[in-house]
């Protein structure tokens, strides 16, 4: 039995997220199901995160055990023919020791979401973006968003319905930047909450246009309450950058 480390992306939009639900499709399951036609056999697919439904990944990492012996690329090249048609696509397929753990053995994650900050609205990036119409301050944003940068009780930017244990989180890096038309705003942490990024992203949206000022976010962080914070953005312009793990290089 071999065990194998998958780096993927996928566009979210089709799925009701990643992980296995009774009420839709999910990237989770057509992993399975690829696997299980490559294997023949009941196969289990853990993931890196637990994306969101609409939410993208650029380079999400799984790892599933194949009972079978083969190569690199013959693992990444059939697992991507039994996922046609899905938006979905294998670009890596590493053997790993019997202990690696895609989602525990992570210690860093990077995420971004892309505000399209223009009046018309995308004609070739609909759902890969939050087309936001308002003028926005990234600069303002930016100066809100360091007041998150590091260890806090992030319970006012988490879902109500999030099951960790703790709210406490490391913000490594929160950075909001403007690129052309675009708003990019990237965060790096350790673990994420619960719609987390989301609800960082809409509540440094109200900065941008003006409603709050940057003083407004840490009162938010420090009112330790859901109510407190911005709004929850939408799914479909956050996406899964990068998993880090230990024996990687800088």
């Amino acid at each position: 039995m071999q065990r194998w480390k998958l780096t993927l992306e996928y566009d979210g939009g089709p799925y009701v997220g990643w992980q296995r639900q009774d009420n839709g499709q999910t990237v989770q399951q057509r992993l399975e199901e690829a696997a299980e036609k490559l294997c023949g056999c009941e196969t289990l697919v853990q993931g890196a995160g637990r994306t969101d439904s609409g939410v993208h990944a650029l380079a999400q990492v799984a790892h599933v055990d194949i009972a079978k012996d083969l190569r690199a690329s013959q693992v990444r090249d059939a697992l991507n023919f039994h996922l046609r048609p899905d938006p979905i696509s294998i670009l890596e397929a590493e053997p790993v020791p019997d202990d690696f753990h895609a989602r525990f053995s992570a210690i860093g994650r990077v995420y971004l979401y892309r505000i399209l900050n223009r009046r018309p609205p995308p004609a070739l990036d609909s759902g890969k973006v939050w087309h936001n119409q308002r003028p926005l301050d990234a600069e303002a944003m930016h100066e809100a968003a360091q007041a998150l940068i590091g260890n806090h009780d992030f319970t006012s930017f988490r879902s109500t319905e999030c099951q960790a244990d703790s709210p406490v989180k490391t913000m490594d890096r929160v950075r909001v930047r403007r690129a052309g038309e675009e708003i990019h705003v990237d965060v790096a942490a350790r673990s994420f909450l619960h719609n987390q990024v989301r609800i960082i992203v809409g509540t440094l949206e109200l900065v941008g246009r003006g409603k709050w000022t940057p003083h407004m976010v840490k009162k938010a962080l420090d009112a330790k309450s859901r109510s407190a914070a911005g709004p929850t953005a939408p799914p479909g312009g956050l996406y899964l950058v990068s998993v880090k793990y230990p024996d990687e290089e800088e």
